[in-house]
């Protein structure tokens, strides 16, 4: 091989930043190079970017293989030990091109490979400014990086940081270069985005952001926010959901579970009945609103009945995207110490909730039926709703936004057919 290859695990934010990582590595002259941005939320994460980095070394036999990213930062030595693996940078050193000119020799020792720093130490996040996002016909753009919240089955603020924000003209400057560089779709990541601007002189919001980056940034067709916290949802956001058609009717929610003694334990900020009534209010705002989220399953003390909690809550809020994850300690957390489920018990309960998500899943797809929608079209034949549902899009073309009749679906994607003024 030559030049830089960048393997990707994990959320958005890591996707922009492995941009910005080829981007970087390219500007320090670095070839015949594969960097592994990898993640750290579950046990299994890690384990796949293992299992990666070992198949890119058979691939690969004399590339340099760098390994970065959150299971990187919180697993140093995970990595640095692993014959396969050349260098392991750290979450701030991975978006530096000087990192990348000063690798370590090859053959030296697991400590010599290490250039992972204190993350706890950075107290800024710089802007980083990319033209495109390999292979997506979506432009995510970093807002906010780290966490000061400490839930206690999360790893990732040892992986991040604690939180800081992107100066509100570095986000619309991001934006502006996006949009000419063709993107008719922008989505605002962070790690707990719905913080943002805490650090920055007059305390912006995400909302405010928001409203800003439309007014500023007119070619944006398309905002979206990746994963939010409603607790944390500001009046500007809510205001965004009601009137503003650019915004898009979709929202990612870290609900994580539906008891209240678990989400104690968990040391989250909200309750069920928080989580439900954010959710009837948006609903109110913008009735065609879908909602996502994440849930856990089996989290250590969770009994049936609380389990059932979670379902009920799933069901009551009508949860369109529901993301499961089967509970996986991570060493280093309080819930880690907790008194522990059988892991069947916590698969068996992650399939039931899955279930659940499936049945959700399938009711939003009969209700899309007989609308008309907009789409953006992708690379894959595939295309997403406002309300971010997958549709069936074949030989349209990537990055075009037509509107459409919804006609059915197969119980994974909708089937659609031009509108007559499309098809025109």
């Amino acid at each position: 091989m030559s030049g830089v290859e960048v393997i990707t695990f994990g959320c958005r934010l890591n996707t922009y930043e492995s941009e910005v990582m080829r981007a970087e590595a390219e500007k320090a002259g670095l070839n015949n190079a594969i960097l592994v941005n990898t993640c750290a939320v579950t046990g299994e994460a890690v384990r796949q970017a293992r299992q990666a980095i070992r198949r890119a070394r058979r691939d690969n036999p004399h590339a340099r293989i760098i390994v970065t990213g959150c299971a990187a930062q919180t697993e140093k030595h995970t990595f640095a030990e692993m014959a396969e693996v050349d260098a392991v940078l750290g979450n701030e050193e991975k978006l530096k091109s000087a990192n990348y000119r000063a690798l370590p020799d090859f053959g030296v020792s697991a400590e010599e490979k290490l250039r992972v720093n204190d993350i706890m130490s950075v107290k800024a996040t710089a802007p980083q400014m990319v033209k495109h996002i390999d292979g997506h016909v979506r432009a995510f753009i970093q807002v906010q990086n780290g966490c000061d919240h400490r839930c206690t089955f999360c790893i990732i603020p040892y992986g991040r940081g604690n939180s800081r924000s992107v100066p509100m003209g570095s986000v619309v400057d991001q934006a502006r270069k996006l949009t000419e560089s063709g993107y008719r779709e922008i989505v605002l990541t962070g790690v707990d985005a719905t913080s943002y601007g805490t650090d920055l002189p007059g305390e912006p919001t995400l909302g405010l952001l928001a409203k800003t980056l439309l007014k500023q940034v007119p070619d944006i067709r398309r905002l979206r926010l990746s994963s939010i916290d409603s607790i944390e949802a500001d009046r500007h956001l809510l205001d965004l959901i009601a009137d503003e058609a650019r915004f898009m009717p979709h929202l990612h929610l870290s609900l994580q579970h539906g008891d209240d003694m678990i989400l104690k334990r968990m040391k989250r900020r909200h309750s069920s009945a928080d989580a439900l009534h954010f959710v009837n209010e948006v609903r109110r705002l913008r009735p065609e609103i879908s909602i996502g989220a994440d849930m856990i399953a089996g989290f250590p003390t969770e009994t049936e009945e609380m389990f059932g909690n979670a379902v009920r809550l799933a069901e009551e809020a009508q949860i369109a995207h529901l993301h499961v994850f089967p509970y996986s300690p991570r060493p280093g957390t309080p819930a880690a110490r907790m008194p522990q489920l059988d892991r069947a018990l916590v698969k068996e309960r992650a399939a039931r909730l899955r279930a659940t998500g499936h049945m959700l899943h399938q009711s939003h797809l009969d209700r899309m039926v007989g609308t008309r929608q907009w789409l953006l079209v992708e690379n894959n034949g595939l295309a997403h709703t406002e309300n971010f549902t997958l549709v069936a899009a074949p030989g349209l073309s990537p990055r075009a936004l037509v509107e459409v009749d919804i006609i059915g679906h197969n119980g994974k994607h909708l089937d659609m057919q031009l509108t007559a003024a499309s098809a025109a």
